[in-house]
């Protein structure tokens, strides 16, 4: 088959796995957890993310990001914990982003003190604030741009040119931009992890996680992969495979309804403040322009003081408040009692997480709908 080049053709096409009996068009799906070790050229077994489905989705995922080779997880989490610890060890020490996931800074606080790894997080997000705080020791940076909740962004060829000339690596959790929008590998980046919950899967109904990177970083993480067991299972990559073939035009879709209703919110009277990349009132506009193809479907906002937030959830019609995210349906959370919830009070007002502030994850509905259920669940949630 002729290598696919367009990336709408590598969603559909790269990685999909024959049906050399029947001629299926779709990947058939091997459930086995038992394959032969005797005559065979590779000895499979799930752990070792190399059944025909695990290897077909780790080739598309690896195409879509320009890495050489990628793993697939059970879970964002676990991609992010596996690929860190696997290039990390005792009196090792890694710069982070502060306004990350806030999964990912309750592992680093939790687990890296265990490990006797060293870490700090960044004041600030320009490529000084990061060299500033680069150790003897300090082996790795890692940033998530757009971040979460407050879709800031990190010049990625900067802080890439800044980790080449100190010797480190750098990694970056992509989640939020998806590949339709971002690829870092392009900029310098040395390794992305994806929460393939989010984006990739796009319907909210399977976990998964997935790291993309050169073969020699790949085979690095890979040496911890596979004692720390993080697998997928083979019912759930054909799934997440299935999904990844209408990534660009969910993503698109997406793009164009968060623009949409991020200029809408941004001339609401209730609402104090959006954070959006898209707008050119973002103080990041620019960047985004030059390093992302497309502004992304996530944006979070403030409301007025007079809006009761518990009520506003409750009278929304069409959009759910819900955990996660880049579902095709449309969600709303409030970060301090759900993405955040681990950080402490002071860390949340630290990253401008206040009371005030939600996070909307746009889905693939009308931008009249849901600007409309907006619009009335806001007029309820006045006194």
């Amino acid at each position: 088959m002729t290598k696919a080049k367009d990336f709408r053709t590598q969603c559909v096409h790269t990685g999909e796995v024959k049906d050399p009996v029947y001629k299926g068009v779709v990947s058939p799906m091997y459930l086995s957890t038992a394959y032969a070790f005797e005559q065979v050229d590779i000895k499979r077994y799930p752990r070792y993310y190399n059944t025909p489905n695990q290897e077909g989705l780790q080739l598309k995922l690896a195409a879509l990001e320009g890495a050489e080779h990628a793993l697939v997880f059970g879970s964002g989490m676990a991609a992010v914990s596996t690929a860190l610890l696997g290039l990390l060890k005792h009196g090792d020490h890694v710069v982070f982003q502060n306004d990350i996931y806030g999964g990912t800074r309750n592992f680093v606080k939790t687990e890296f003190p265990k490990q006797g790894i060293e870490f700090d997080f960044t004041d600030g997000l320009q490529a000084e604030d990061f060299s500033q705080l680069i150790r003897p020791n300090t082996k790795g940076l890692y940033i998530e741009t757009p971040s979460n909740p407050l879709l800031k962004l990190v010049d990625l060829a900067a802080l890439a040119e800044l980790a080449k000339a100190k010797g480190i690596w750098t990694m970056i959790d992509n989640t939020f931009a998806s590949p339709v929008n971002q690829n870092p590998i392009a900029w310098g980046i040395d390794v992305v992890v994806h929460s393939a919950t989010k984006y990739l899967g796009g319907h909210s109904d399977i976990t998964a996680g997935a790291v993309m990177s050169s073969q020699a970083f790949i085979d690095r993480i890979y040496q911890s992969a596979i004692n720390y067991g993080g697998s997928l299972s083979d019912m759930t990559v054909w799934l997440l495979e299935r999904s990844i073939k209408t990534l660009y035009l969910r993503v698109k879709a997406q793009n164009e309804n968060a623009q949409a209703l991020a200029a809408y919110l941004a001339q609401h009277p209730d609402i104090v403040a959006v954070h959006y990349p898209g707008l050119s009132s973002h103080p990041d506009h620019q960047l985004a322009k030059k390093q992302m193809k497309g502004f992304g479907g996530m944006l979070s906002f403030e409301v007025d003081n007079n809006i009761d937030v518990s009520r506003f959830f409750k009278s929304l019609e069409l959009i759910k408040p819900a955990m996660s995210l880049a579902g095709v349906e449309s969600t709303i959370l409030q970060p301090r009692l759900a993405s955040h919830a681990l950080l402490t009070e002071t860390e949340r007002l630290e990253q401008g997480i206040t009371p005030s502030l939600l996070r909307f994850s746009t889905g693939i509905e009308a931008f009249e709908d849901l600007s409309a259920d907006i619009d009335q669940a806001l007029q309820k949630a006045k006194p």
